[in-house]
């Protein structure tokens, strides 16, 4: 059974924050923050970049378009030097703050449209991939929740299904729609068959993510292909048993397929994985060097955990995303409250 009700999704204060200081950083010279960063390295996180109305994600954040994407590349080389995978775990030494770049999801325009640019620029990148969708055999539950709201927001005739339905007005269907978890994905298919939507056809006429073939390409290109789930579970939502089962399942793929087994990002959030989980997976994993969550400029109380920043905001560019970063973290050591700490 389906449903539907008003859902709210509160302002973080993290993003009130940003709100806050951005008009006042924005007027200041990037060199003024740099000398605040309180790690010798960075590491960020992207999902894709496209000029186009990608139906499947528009509703899940934001992305960038190639002009912005090159002019966030122009500035990170002014600042930083970017490093590849086997520089960054020797810690290579470096003039500038060391910068490794990072994708998520296995999008199909990492194969397109970045990895070109990135081989133009000379600049590594590691895509944490969820072994499940490559080839296009699935359509992953979230960008599922995103095409499912395009395609209610362009057709009038699934408005008025949806009406018919629901008796909820097209607003809060959306914001349902959006609000289903891992645990009930299943009521988006049941969602789709209501409005015959066929996600076979779509990822057939719209290959969504990469393929065998072209991971394979980016390997010899010298990308580094990695975990990051099976099926991007929210971990917060998953068992300790099913944490493990589903990063190990992925762990073992990456064996297989000789990509990097050395390295696993977590889907969405770290938010709530316990110490127990990581004492576990590196246990049972040898070669498991790191894995990395996407709190952003954030210290982590177990030390093989590294946060990511997030590098997508809505119009933000990446030198004020990069210096509310800065000056959050300098905020929160004054708190107290720039590690996360784990039970």
């Amino acid at each position: 059974m389906i449903i539907f009700g008003k859902v709210f999704f509160p302002m973080s204060f993290k993003t009130k924050f940003s709100r806050i200081v951005n008009p006042i950083t924005k007027n200041f010279s990037f060199e003024k923050f740099s000398g605040l960063l309180p790690f010798d390295g960075l590491i960020l996180v992207y999902h894709l970049v496209s000029d186009e109305d990608v139906k499947h994600v528009k509703h899940l954040f934001p992305y960038r378009s190639v002009r912005q994407f090159e002019k966030d590349l122009d500035f990170l080389s002014n600042h930083f030097e970017f490093v590849n995978w086997e520089d960054y775990l020797n810690q290579k030494k470096t003039s500038k703050p060391k910068l490794l770049l990072t994708f998520d999801d296995g999008y199909s325009e990492f194969y397109d449209i970045i990895s070109p640019i990135l081989l133009r620029k000379g600049i590594f990148a590691i895509n944490f991939i969820n072994p499940k969708f490559i080839d296009n055999k699935e359509l992953m539950w979230r960008n599922k929740a995103s095409l499912i709201v395009s395609e209610i927001i362009d057709k009038e005739e699934y408005q008025d299904k949806m009406f018919e339905w629901t008796k909820n007005e097209l607003k809060e269907s959306i914001s349902s729609i959006l609000s289903i978890n891992f645990e009930n994905q299943n009521q988006l298919d049941e969602i789709a068959n209501h409005l015959e939507i066929n996600f076979k056809n779509y990822l057939q006429n719209n290959p969504v993510y990469l393929t065998s073939e072209q991971l394979i390409k980016l390997k010899k290109d010298g990308f580094g292909i990695a975990s990051h789930g099976w099926d991007h579970p929210l971990y917060n939502q998953l068992s300790l048993e099913q944490q493990i089962d589903n990063t190990q399942k992925s762990l073992d793929y990456m064996t297989d397929n000789q990509f990097l087994n050395d390295s696993f990002a977590f889907p969405f959030t770290d938010h709530l994985v316990t110490e127990q989980f990581f004492d576990l997976i590196f246990k049972q994993n040898s070669d498991l060097k790191y894995t990395f969550g996407a709190a952003g400029l954030k210290l982590d109380s177990y030390s093989k955990n590294i946060q990511r920043i997030p590098i997508e905001t809505k119009n933000y560019s990446a030198e004020e995303i990069l210096k509310n970063e800065i000056i959050y973290y300098q905020v929160l050591k004054m708190l107290g409250k720039n590690t996360i700490k784990r039970s």
